[in-house]
């Protein structure tokens, strides 16, 4: 029971990451229908973004956090007016093969300004397990689940308690007429692209800093992300926090008791 216990907070902390990824994607799905292929470059931006600020130029990690996430959102924000504004009544497929182009564009980018060697991305938290119960955590996991956690609940309220957050959901149901009642669609649009931008960049901080940084990173968030919102409904937002805490479980779980080879295909067995 121990055991189990000890993979299923495992789980739990790393869907929190997974939701995030999830959250981002089925916003811009939802509001934009846009399915956004690059979504995994995001991710990897982001924790390069982090890895350059802290680890080549010193600065001070959570600092490097928050300039990682505005400087991707800001690109987002870029993204959406230089390459999907143009597209945005042109057939769902046309912005697709752009998102398919973006994405290789940034993934060679990454690979020739940092490298295709592996980084680590240094972290001011003490390499010990600190008990909680019968469960041991990082203090490492412990930040990172409570910012998923955090994160998840700010976005909540801003999409269900604020006039933003009503201008986006008004968008999402119908366009037209939200345009017509004074919604200014074209913000909406570029606010949600760079805001699930950010989501994707904080997703990258965090298990970038867990795990490894290299350019291909992202061809593990996008499966993960298509598996989250597949799993929880397409712009479904609890449905995207579901998605996320099931896949980051099931693999953990899948891992510990079945084989550790088998952790990557729980995605698509999910």
């Amino acid at each position: 029971m121990t055991g189990f216990l000890q993979h299923l907070v495992n789980g739990l902390i790393i869907g929190g990451a997974y939701a995030l990824i999830g959250i981002g994607m089925t916003l811009i799905f939802g509001i934009m229908r846009v399915v956004n292929f690059a979504h995994g470059e995001l991710y990897m931006l982001g924790a390069y973004m982090v890895l350059t600020f802290s680890a080549i130029l010193g600065i001070n990690f959570f600092l490097s956090m928050a300039i990682s996430i505005i400087t991707t959102a800001i690109f987002g924000f870029l993204l959406e007016k230089t390459v999907l504004h143009p597209l945005r009544d042109r057939p769902i497929e046309i912005s697709m093969l752009a998102m398919i182009g973006i994405s290789i564009v940034l993934k060679e980018g990454a690979r020739f300004i940092w490298t295709p060697v592996p980084r680590n991305i240094l972290n001011p938290f003490r390499p010990i397990a600190l008990a909680i119960g019968p469960v041991r955590v990082t203090e490492l996991r412990i930040f990172i689940a409570i910012v998923a956690l955090l994160l998840i609940v700010a976005t909540h309220f801003l999409v269900r308690r604020t006039w933003l957050g009503k201008s986006i959901r008004a968008t999402f149901q119908d366009k037209d007429i939200a345009a017509l009642l004074g919604v200014r669609v074209d913000r909406i649009y570029s606010f949600t692209f760079a805001f699930g931008s950010s989501l994707a960049a904080v997703s990258g901080t965090l298990l970038g800093t867990m795990f490894v940084v290299k350019p291909t990173m992202g061809e593990f968030a996008i499966v993960k992300a298509f598996a989250v919102v597949i799993l929880g409904g397409m712009g479904s937002f609890a449905g995207a926090i579901f998605g996320g805490v099931i896949l980051g479980v099931g693999e953990n779980l899948s891992a510990a008791y079945i084989a550790s080879g088998y952790k990557e295909n729980a995605s698509f067995l999910l």
